[in-house]
């Protein structure tokens, strides 16, 4: 159980695509308004290594062209919040005038081929620690969902932190320019890896 739990707190605290949204929520909306995105991120990690863990992806990846799919629908989301995040000013004069949703986190984590590596990885590298699919399922689902809760948790609490201090428009521009790069960043490893 402490080798899944290092393995979940290192992967959902790594800097990321979902790490670098809620601290741009964070920043512009506060911790409690984001709540609802950090949970739906989440969820979506649990459900997804849930899923993992029960062979869905195993099936999903071996369907020709399934792969590719997931890659460049993932990819076009997180440029798109990549560029709505740049595009956002300080609070009372962002673009996004309220956070995003429960489902966008959910989307965001079942679209990112990077959720479904790390899930996978999980899934492969902890497959004898119990007894059957199910179990894993439990038992990676449970600790991804602990594990990014915290992680989104301390992240966003990072951006109330940076919303606090930022008082000019030209820092929210830094801030917003450097998370929509971040974002951006996060998708290049998915195509240098890709077959």
């Amino acid at each position: 159980m402490l080798a899944v739990l290092l393995f979940v707190l290192v992967a959902t605290l790594s800097p990321g695509g979902a790490t670098a949204l809620a601290t741009a929520s964070g920043a512009r909306f506060g911790v409690r308004r984001s709540l609802p995105l950090m949970l739906g991120i989440a969820a979506g990690l649990a459900t997804l290594a849930a899923a993992a863990s029960l062979g869905l992806a195993g099936v999903l990846f071996r369907v020709p062209h399934v792969e590719l799919a997931v890659r460049l629908l993932g990819t076009a989301y997180l440029l798109r919040l990549a560029w709505q995040t740049a595009r956002g000013g300080a609070p009372g004069q962002a673009t996004l005038e309220r956070p995003r949703r429960f489902g966008a986190g959910v989307l965001l984590l079942w679209l990112n081929p990077k959720g479904w590596a790390m899930t996978l990885s999980a899934a492969g590298a902890f497959a004898t620690a119990v007894d059957g699919p199910a179990r894993l399922a439990l038992l990676l689902g449970g600790t991804f969902l602990v594990g990014a809760t915290v992680s989104q948790l301390a992240w966003c609490t990072l951006g109330g932190v940076l919303g606090r201090i930022l008082t000019r428009p030209w820092h929210w521009r830094l801030l917003n320019g450097a998370l929509a790069v971040l974002l951006v960043a996060s998708v290049v490893p998915l195509w240098l890896e890709a077959p």
